[in-house]
């Protein structure tokens, strides 16, 4: 009898078609052009700010699409899930809804799809449930209590700076003790039982079917690295990966995309090492410098024409960058016609700097410039506090995007209760929030003292 086998998929090689429905050429500018039109292999754009990094991921998307590539094993990375399905309408509207059938999300996302139907091999059910960043808190704070059952006797970190700790961990894929001694130094005597909790935790999670955001990741990575038959099905699933904004990943994200790069390395990165922000929660851009090191036969593209902003700027932004000590060499220009310089300014302190920043938005009214084209930008959102103090007393209206308003910091609102009871003595929320700042006060006997006062309050006199 003839014996029959089923051949595995080919390996998908892309090859240009002769025409295409989009207009590439003449559609991106020869570096956009160039990167979109990469085939095979690994590669990284790295485009600068504002040099249609988007657009160049979406024209390659298409292009895939159009050269037969099957949506379906195309995998889309991005920072956020609104990128991802923005890149995937756009791409459609670019081409036709072929492009829909791309998978596209954020690692998380990706993670949890993958964790639904495989979370059985490593311990979970496939029912399990996702907690946010609250519950996480919550769950770390009543294995705290059980470990070190009753109040310790000196510092001991709370439940939100044990997720800080934790998240760095994984994220960094670190022992907990590594964190401890480069973040966190002064709580180097409570490493066992830090890692006590964390250990505790992680118990506590998968007993009662849980992850939380970190683990889905972690999971994930735990499930390519132990069975490599599910790795070989994602890796003849999906083809061809883009990620995005690759200088803002973290390790644990970097080892994801590594073990998925199957046989062809059909991994395309796209970022700007001048624009990582978010080391504070773990990403680390040696990933984007690395990259070409992890990836063998990996293609370098640049694109540095800028749409957004003026010649001046990227001068001075050029400059700037060159004091990187580790960096693509790259130098930012635009067809932009403008020969405004930009201004340094020079303040003797906060106060001055702000009381400035308020003298040029009345200005630029009064020369019939609308506030809502008008920015101001900082690096972290608390240093933004003292400005606002100076245009609430010039009543210029603003919108803070980020962060938390100068109001609505735990210290002032904590000093504003004060003023709170003065002002009505049955506040009950205020006298709350006040008991619990007392030592050996907790919420129980500030319900009792609140119920108390309630009793004995005089609606005539306004005393208790």
């Amino acid at each position: 009898m003839k014996k029959i086998l089923l051949k595995k998929p080919e390996e998908i090689r892309v090859r240009k078609r002769i025409g295409y429905a989009i207009d590439y050429a003449n559609e991106l500018n020869p570096a956009q052009y160039e990167a979109v039109m990469h085939n095979n292999g690994a590669a990284l754009v790295i485009a600068g700010a504002g040099t249609g990094k988007t657009r160049t991921l979406i024209y390659r998307l298409a292009r895939l699409v159009e050269d037969g590539v099957p949506p379906e094993s195309i995998l889309l990375l991005t920072f956020t899930r609104k990128a991802a399905s923005e890149m995937l309408r756009r791409a459609s509207i670019l081409l036709d809804g072929r492009c829909e059938k791309v998978t596209g999300g954020t690692f998380h996302s990706f993670a949890l799809t993958v964790l639904r139907k495989y979370a059985d091999k490593i311990g979970f059910e496939q029912s399990f449930n996702v907690i946010d960043s609250a519950d996480s808190e919550d769950t770390i704070n009543l294995v705290r209590s059980k470990v070190l059952s009753g109040k310790p006797k000196k510092r001991f970190p709370k439940k939100n700076t044990l997720q800080k700790i934790f998240n760095l961990s994984v994220n960094r894929c670190l022992k907990i003790e590594d964190v401890i001694l480069k973040d966190f130094p002064f709580f180097l005597d409570d490493i066992d039982k830090i890692e006590t909790i964390f250990n505790e935790y992680q118990s506590y999670k998968k007993q009662y079917n849980v992850m939380d955001y970190d683990d889905m990741l972690l999971n994930l990575l735990q499930l390519l690295k132990e069975h490599t038959d599910i790795r070989t099905k994602l890796e003849d699933r999906f083809r061809f990966i883009m990620v995005d904004e690759y200088q803002d990943t973290n390790k644990l994200q970097h080892e994801i995309v590594y073990h998925l790069r199957g046989k062809t390395n059909n991994i395309m990165a796209v970022g700007d090492d001048a624009q990582s922000i978010y080391a504070f929660r773990g990403a680390e851009f040696q990933n984007i410098m690395n990259f070409p090191d992890s990836f063998t036969d990996c293609k370098i593209y640049t694109i540095e024409e800028n749409y957004r902003s003026t010649q001046p700027i990227l001068n001075f932004a050029n400059e700037v960058i060159k004091s990187a000590h580790y960096r693509y060499e790259k130098n930012l220009f635009t067809r932009r016609v403008n020969d405004e310089l930009p201004k340094i300014i020079t303040a003797e302190n906060e106060r001055q700097q702000s009381e400035f920043i308020v003298q040029e938005i009345l200005e630029l009214r009064e020369q019939d410039v609308p506030l809502s084209e008008i920015a101001v930008l900082f690096r972290s959102g608390f240093l933004s506090f003292d400005l606002e103090i100076e245009l609430n007393k010039a009543n210029i209206p603003y919108r803070k995007f980020g962060g938390m308003k100068f109001i609505e910091t735990a210290h002032i609102k904590d000093m504003m209760s004060y003023f709170k009871i003065l002002f009505n003595p049955r506040d009950a929320i205020n006298w709350h929030r006040l008991l619990l700042l007392q030592e050996g006060v907790g919420p129980a006997t500030a319900t009792k003292v609140i119920e108390y006062l309630s009793r004995n309050f005089s609606a005539d006199n306004k005393k208790f």
